[in-house]
């Protein structure tokens, strides 16, 4: 009994054993490949499919893209040096002679070349006026107030004339805001509002620009003017989708609120408003502002048509971003509501501080989708006689060395509306990582 004792062995391991590197052909590349693509036989057979296609559109396409015809100073050379290559027919290489002789149009249209500075400081200010709006907390808090300063650089920038004209502009805003301290501390917030923007107008409409001419008389300080109709290709999506989207979201928060407002008035004007333009294609809104908006001024009237294009812009994304941020208003639990009332706060308050800010965040995908369908939307201009790159890219094809062109130009001008579309997205993407508060 005793020998039987002394040759026992422990069932139960006392020191652990070291580990060990997993099966190579569970990790890496290898391992990957073996749990998506090749995991059964139904996704195998998927996977070889999918890369035959691949590899039938990538031969395909490849070739096409990297074509030596960057020199080519019509169609016809074109064909000539892919002739030399033995690479004829449609999809023996790319024209890209016609991206290297007008993308300087393509970006800026008609707009004088010796002005083209003036586009491009107008693009970095928006970038610089941007920081502070996009990246608040990596930026100093400042340079706000240089963001809003820029907002009535740019435009003077583009269109150039007198410098009084935009400060004329400040000057309302200013005006704007002394009435508005005079009045509330007498009649109420609402009544200082109203007074606000009566002023305002007043100033803008009728006093604006007797003082500016006044001034600029005595003064002349300015750059040269350029019409309307010299702006074009890329630089004119940019203007009309910024000052679009600016203007749509703060419109489209007031709308929402209104439509949830307990003042009939007010509610019925929003609801009206809203409900009409999103019945109604952007194509007859822009038609009205191109056409039909000058029968309703006074005659002699000189309506800017870019300004058309945009205010109608404006209104139309404003009403699908008054249902987009109305979304997120009605997902907020109502404890929300409850609690900013608890608190003490008044209405105003308590969406500005409490129900608005997470009204926002939730509403975020939506307001960028809204964003990208926007600047997108800003090519139908071409339809009433604006030189978009789309309508650029018919003016170009109309020329005799470039007849014939079509998918150079249209996946040049797919390329630049993607990039500007691709960060919107990825910054949605990021604001919402930056916003997230709840457990995931």
């Amino acid at each position: 009994m005793s020998d039987l004792h002394s040759h026992t062995v422990a069932f139960v391991r006392d020191t652990m054993l070291p580990q060990k590197a997993p099966p190579g052909t569970s990790v890496g590349v290898v391992g990957w490949m073996r749990e998506n693509l090749f995991s059964g036989w139904f996704n195998s057979l998927l996977t070889i499919a999918a890369m035959a296609f691949i590899y039938l559109v990538g031969s395909i396409i490849l070739p096409w893209l990297i074509s030596p015809t960057w020199q080519a100073e019509s169609l016809g050379e074109c064909r000539e040096i892919l002739a030399g290559l033995g690479r004829e027919g449609h999809f023996g290489g790319a024209c890209w002679g016609v991206i290297r002789d007008r993308w300087i149009q393509l970006l800026f249209g008609f707009y004088p070349p010796e002005s083209y500075w003036r586009p491009i400081l107008a693009l970095v200010l928006l970038a610089v006026a941007l920081a502070p709006v996009l990246f608040s907390d990596k930026v100093p808090r400042k340079l706000i107030w240089f963001s809003a300063i820029s907002a009535f650089i740019m435009p003077w920038l583009l269109w150039g004339g007198t410098i009084w004209t935009p400060l004329a502009v400040i000057a309302g805003f200013v005006l704007a805001y002394f009435v508005y301290k005079a009045v509330d501390t007498a009649a109420g917030a609402l009544a200082a509002i109203i007074a606000a923007v009566v002023a305002a107008l007043v100033w803008w409409l009728f006093v604006m620009g007797p003082v500016s001419e006044a001034l600029s008389s005595i003064l002349p300080l300015g750059i040269e003017p350029v019409e309307s109709r010299k702006f074009g290709g890329f630089m004119l999506s940019v203007t009309i989708g910024v000052v679009a989207i600016a203007g749509s979201l703060p419109l489209g928060i007031v709308l929402a609120l209104g439509r949830q407002s307990d003042l009939p008035l007010v509610k019925a004007i929003c609801v009206g408003f809203i409900e009409f333009i999103r019945g109604v294609p952007l194509i007859t809104l822009l038609f009205v502002a191109s056409t039909l908006l000058n029968i309703f001024l006074p005659p002699g009237t000189s309506f800017d048509i870019i300004l058309r294009v945009i205010i109608m812009a404006t209104l139309f994304a404003s009403a699908y971003m008054a249902e987009v941020i109305r979304g997120g208003l009605a997902a907020l639990p109502k404890g929300q509501y409850e609690g900013a009332d608890s608190l003490g706060l008044d209405y105003w308050q308590s969406q500005r501080l409490v129900i608005m800010p997470q009204a926002l965040k939730i509403s975020i995908p939506g307001i960028v989708s809204t964003f990208i369908g926007l600047f997108k939307d800003t090519t139908l201009v071409s339809i009433i006689g604006l030189l978009d790159p789309l309508g650029l890219s018919n003016a170009i094809r109309a020329d005799a060395d470039w007849n014939g062109i079509v998918w150079e130009l249209y996946g040049f001008i797919a390329f630049l509306f993607f990039v500007v579309c691709f960060g919107m997205s990825r910054y949605s993407m990021y604001l919402e990582r930056k916003l997230q508060t709840g457990h995931r």
